[in-house]
């Protein structure tokens, strides 16, 4: 069985109003003697750390291949195997590893993680690993600690917002990632995706969920600390 990370670095990071996508901004280190190091390096590292992880591609905004080939020298990561190019939307990043995967054996487990989550623990990767040996799925969430409302918008009046359903908070729980799957599943759900003309999906775990329904996808606790950078403040 391998464990191939898959770094979904293919966004622009728009909402950060930087010049560049912010994967590839620094993230500012507590000892100011040592150099700063972007936040895909940061990501990068955890799972080339990781003992269960066997091989790491990386998924890139078109334009960026040869600066992310620099920093892969550059830091002289060993699992690094493949540097792709990803797509406009989140999906046609995933669906590109996938593609380039496809002649990895059937019990290739592909792990994929959002680049801007530099901060996802050795811990929560082990967990990960550790439980795609009984199941083709994983996930990785935690609790919401919020009340959360489904809110709709009125289009008969002005247009305000309101809340429209209450779910239960205890049933609420707020995604992470890495999101894994044995490759078969991943590969099948894709290919349904594909054939359907509504398809729309944020993430690869709603992407299984939808079109292989019968499809169990476990979940394992992951961290307060394994959050996403998106705005500026995240990034302080």
């Amino acid at each position: 069985m391998t464990n191939v990370a898959i770094i979904l670095a293919g966004g622009t990071g728009s909402r950060m109003g930087a010049d560049r996508p912010k994967q590839f901004l620094p993230i500012n280190p507590a000892d100011q003697s040592l150099q700063a190091e972007t936040v895909i390096e940061h990501t990068v590292k955890a799972f080339e750390a990781a003992p269960s992880v066997d091989e790491i591609t990386i998924v890139v905004h078109p334009g960026w291949e040869e600066y992310m080939r620099h920093l892969a020298q550059r830091n002289d990561w060993h699992k690094v195997k493949r540097i792709i190019q990803g797509g406009d939307e989140r999906y046609m990043s995933s669906l590109n590893a996938i593609a380039a995967h496809l002649d990895y054996p059937d019990d290739t487990n592909l792990l994929l993680h959002d680049a801007a989550r530099p901060w996802v623990s050795q811990e929560v990767i082990a967990r990960v690993t550790e439980a795609l040996k009984n199941h083709e799925a994983v996930a990785v969430g935690i609790p919401s600690t919020d009340t959360v409302w489904e809110v709709r918008q009125d289009f008969d009046r002005d247009l305000s917002k309101f809340i429209a359903r209450i779910p239960e908070r205890r049933t609420m729980w707020r995604a992470q990632t890495p999101q894994a799957f044995r490759l078969p599943l991943i590969r099948d759900a894709y290919q349904c995706a594909l054939q359907d003309p509504q398809f729309h999906a944020t993430d690869d775990c709603g992407i299984v969920r939808r079109y292989l329904p019968g499809t169990k996808i476990i979940i394992i606790p992951g961290e307060e600390q394994n959050r996403k950078i998106t705005f500026a403040n995240d990034l302080r």
